[in-house]
């Protein structure tokens, strides 16, 4: 079992390479092998779940190593823990449904196949990342292919939004790796390996050194997530990206970000990350209002959701921000918000994947997301007008999906360590009243406009985002088997800042 994640990581990048070396391969069989490595996949990922154990604090399972580059002490060096591994299992659920929702792809299904699976690939291989350069060479490569993705598949201004999102997404980058830079230096020895940087944290002792060392890895992973005021690159590339890009951007690039927070950020720069802890709770708690309230002022529903999605990550922001509030009556307040901004990166993952999937048939039938062009839609489309409206309520948190689990989570955490992040909460009635807003001007009324002749949903899209909104609900009712591996690492994490 133990060279089983570099199997789950190169499988997919195995299969685009040969996609890219077989021109002759038709493009069904292009379209039916990408369901069947990313199915492969999601298998093997299932394996590791149910064998997984917790592993001992400063220590990964399943764990490889080998030398990469001597010179400067970084390895190929991977493994997972509770932060991890549910988010590879998310990454690998995510590009199954897009699989499947491209099945009647008709522009380049085999470029498409092949460049998704190189983004799987690199998904994953962050997620299982322990080294900072390692880490650092998936973050980019993400960058580059989810660029192809939206200049080659997209639509409307795809060419001036795919430019934007990869010159802010890697100017982010470059920040990211000053501050990688800054903790080899500052380490000793002299290394790049997680684990060694969590268990000796480099820069204690020396604080305005942290602080600029934190500032630059937290500029790279504000751009990432993206939080306010680095978020503007993200409502044009979700418009203009096509559904399953979308699926991918919001459900598993975002969460690179704030992954890098609960890796990265926390654990190896604990004494800089108290002292910033109510700078990013600030942020994160603008970025749930301001998020929300422009959601609430979009007639378009692709950059409707898309501006939620800067609401849902401020919740992941605000949480880890409490976790730096040092107080020893709070401890378990704080390791209560961290499993919860994990639990809701998992939750947003599935459920605005959806979002976006449904989205696309929209554009798919309709040529258009603006809701004024729709009306009664629930009457030609009622299958479709059910998803969407369970997208819409986990989305806004109801009780008996994800969303809640989450949201519960963070909000406990967070009000008993720091009672007045409550304000936060407006973030959730606000986003209730956009999602009722789109509901009824989109499903209610009179059919009229584009909704006249609209076809409801194909088995492809059923299948694709159908299981994401039944894993949100199963999340929802049965929550214990994703906290039981979630929370011994939070706890773990939310003990190395309080020393």
């Amino acid at each position: 079992m133990r060279p089983v994640l570099s199997l789950i990581v190169f499988l997919p990048l195995i299969a685009a390479v040969a996609l890219a070396a077989l021109p002759r391969l038709g493009d069904t069989a292009a379209r039916w092998m990408w369901v069947a490595v990313a199915a492969v996949d999601l298998a093997l990922t299932a394996v590791v779940w149910t064998r997984y154990d917790t592993p001992p604090p400063g220590e990964l399972a399943f764990a490889e190593r080998a030398a990469w580059i001597p010179g400067v002490n970084s390895s190929y060096h991977i493994g997972v823990d509770g932060f991890s591994l549910p988010l590879v299992a998310m990454t690998a659920v995510i590009f199954l449904a897009c699989a499947v929702y491209a099945l009647r792809e008709r522009h380049r299904p085999r470029a498409q196949a092949a460049l998704f699976l190189f983004l799987q690939s690199v998904s994953l291989g962050l997620f299982v990342a322990a080294d900072l350069i390692l880490f650092f060479v998936f973050f980019d490569l993400s960058i580059v292919g989810m660029y192809f993705v939206i200049a080659g598949w997209g639509h409307g201004n795809r060419a001036h939004s795919a430019l934007k999102f990869f010159l802010y997404t890697f100017l982010g980058s470059l920040a990211l790796l000053v501050g990688f830079i800054g903790l080899y230096v500052a380490a000793t020895p002299h290394t790049f390996d997680i684990p060694e940087l969590t268990a000796t944290p480099p820069l204690q002792g020396r604080p305005v050194a942290g602080a600029l060392v934190l500032a630059a890895i937290l500029l790279g992973l504000a751009v990432k997530t993206p939080t306010v005021p680095f978020h503007t690159w993200l409502p044009p590339a979700h418009t203009d990206a096509p559904a399953v890009g979308s699926a991918v951007l919001a459900g598993v690039l975002l969460k690179m970000g704030t992954y890098g927070f609960v890796r990265i950020a926390m654990p190896m720069l604990p004494q800089a990350w108290r002292a910033w802890a109510w700078v990013v709770i600030v942020v994160g708690v603008v970025s749930v209002i301001y998020g929300a309230l422009v959601a609430l002022a979009q007639s378009n529903v692709k950059r409707m959701i898309a501006y939620t999605s800067v609401n849902h990550m401020g919740y992941i922001i605000l949480a880890v921000g409490v976790a730096g509030l040092v107080a020893a009556d709070t401890t378990q307040a704080r390791s209560v918000a961290v499993a919860g901004a994990v639990t809701q990166m998992v939750s947003h993952g599935l459920i605005t994947g959806a979002l976006f999937l449904l989205a696309g048939v929209l554009q798919d039938r309709a040529g258009t997301y603006d809701m004024c062009d729709f009306g009664g839609l629930a009457a030609p489309a009622p299958t479709f007008a059910a998803l969407f409206a369970v997208g819409a309520f986990a989305s806004l948190g109801l009780p008996a999906f994800s969303g809640f689990i989450a949201e519960f989570q963070i909000f406990t955490g967070s009000i008993a360590a720091a009672p007045v992040t409550a304000v936060a909460v407006l973030g959730i009635l606000i986003t209730a009243a956009l999602f009722l807003r789109a509901l009824q001007r989109v499903f209610t009324g009179d059919t009229t406009g584009s909704s006249v002749g609209f076809t409801d949903v194909r088995a492809r899209e059923l299948w694709s985002a159908g299981p994401l909104l039944l894993l949100s609900l199963l999340i929802g009712v049965l929550p214990r088997p994703l906290l039981e591996v979630i929370e011994p690492t939070a706890h773990a994490v939310v003990s190395l800042l309080g020393r």
